[in-house]
């Protein structure tokens, strides 16, 4: 089943992002999530390239399209893309997982790292960059990371954080409230029938990145909604 059932919805679905049109359209919907459930069935197949994630379900990985407008100003009912968590508990995962979206308009992404952090484990980051930036440092400059990712990304401060002086020579890291490695792909790749190679090796490329945060970070606990 091809992903561009999956674009082609995902492109309706953004001009017509409601109830109605969706529950007129579900057939058409459950087409686009099936070819998406096959993508990640295929990632997973042969994710023990990257990490150990045995008996990992597609359903457990994927996420489901509807948003939490709980919150939101924005209250379109649904997500305009495909997403699933590749790590130990699926979608549940914190730490040591990939990220994996399919978008039309050249917006599927693939990304790691570490973000929804809690203030002590920020802290605890901070730390280990003031103590010795290198082991952090050589995993963003190696050409791998480069040529996967350009540049470490994530929310960043104006400014080094308190406690921390402005002048430090690794402020630059210092500022970062999310760490992240992210690979764009275009629509055409993502059709591409090496996709799915693709993806493992942009999460191999990745993998340096976030085994430093689970290592350095060791087991993680979600934090609640609105605490940092």
């Amino acid at each position: 089943m091809s992903l561009h059932t999956t674009l082609e919805f995902l492109e309706k679905l953004r001009n017509n992002n409601s109830k109605e049109w969706f529950e007129e359209n579900r057939k058409q919907y459950e087409l686009a999530r099936a070819a998406f459930e096959s993508l990640i069935a295929n990632v997973i197949t042969q994710f023990h390239m990257v990490d150990d994630i045995d008996g990992l379900a597609p359903k457990e990985a994927i996420f489901r399209i509807n948003r939490d407008v709980r919150f939101s100003k924005d209250k379109s009912p649904y997500n305009t893309n495909l997403s699933a968590l590749i790590g130990p508990d699926g979608r549940k995962s914190i730490g040591r997982s990939y990220y994996i979206r399919v978008a039309p308009g050249n917006e599927s992404v693939v990304a790691s790292g570490a973000i929804g952090l809690s203030g002590p484990e920020l802290h605890k980051i901070r730390e280990a960059i003031v103590a010795d930036a290198q082991p952090l440092r050589a995993i963003i400059n190696s050409d791998t990371f480069k040529r996967e990712f350009g540049h470490l990304r994530g929310d960043q401060l104006k400014t080094a954080p308190k406690g921390f002086p402005k002048d430090h020579p690794d402020v630059d890291l210092l500022r970062f409230n999310g760490f992240m490695a992210e690979h764009g792909f275009s629509d055409e790749e993502v059709l591409d029938d090496h996709f799915v190679e693709n993806i493992i090796g942009v999460c191999q490329a990745a993998k340096p990145l976030t085994m430093y945060f689970d290592q350095l970070l060791g087991v993680r606990v979600k934090p609640e909604r609105g605490k940092h």
